[in-house]
């Protein structure tokens, strides 16, 4: 059983791996883009300029939720080896994805409400759809969070438990 767990552990290392290159071409990409886009020997009319910086922050915005999800199976798949069948670890996992997710998600749709104000209006009920997939992956967490309270009075060792284990990963 042991042997399992490790491969387990070296697979999770390996998306955590991935998940850090997959970042950190993101940031190549967006600072190309960026240079693109404020480059000064280049004619380019500002209206592509402008473009190109809204996909900077869109690139970006990958890139932060893709190391946060790395740095989240690092955590505690890894250095916790947290087990998901206990409640207070399910909620603090599927907390800290959506937190990445919703914000990843909001943070799109400005930019695509930016792009397509000017040029393709035709398309903002595509970038209101995913505010408003942002709108409801909150409020569904916001329900799921409040009907967890009454667990998380159940197992206050849990709770204990995982904050002790927050000091060990921070160190």
């Amino acid at each position: 059983m042991k042997f399992i767990q490790k491969l387990f552990s070296a697979g999770y290392i390996l998306i955590v791996a991935l998940f850090f290159v997959c970042g950190l071409s993101l940031i190549v990409f967006a600072a190309v883009e960026m240079w693109h886009a404020i480059v000064p020997s280049t004619a380019a009319p500002m209206r592509s300029r402008f473009i190109s910086i809204l996909e900077s922050i869109g690139l970006l915005t990958i890139a932060v939720a893709a190391f946060e999800l790395g740095q989240t199976i690092l955590e505690e798949e890894v250095q916790r080896s947290a087990s998901m069948s206990a409640p207070t670890r399910v909620r603090r996992f599927l907390s800290r994805f959506l937190i990445v997710v919703i914000v990843s998600l909001s943070i799109e749709c400005l930019v695509a409400v930016f792009q397509f104000i000017h040029g393709s209006p035709e398309l903002l009920p595509q970038a209101a759809s995913i505010g408003i997939a942002a709108a409801i992956l909150l409020a569904a967490w916001a329900a799921f969070v409040n009907l967890n309270i009454g667990a998380e009075k159940l197992e206050p060792q849990a709770m204990e438990e995982a904050k002790a284990e927050d000091h060990k990963v921070e160190t």
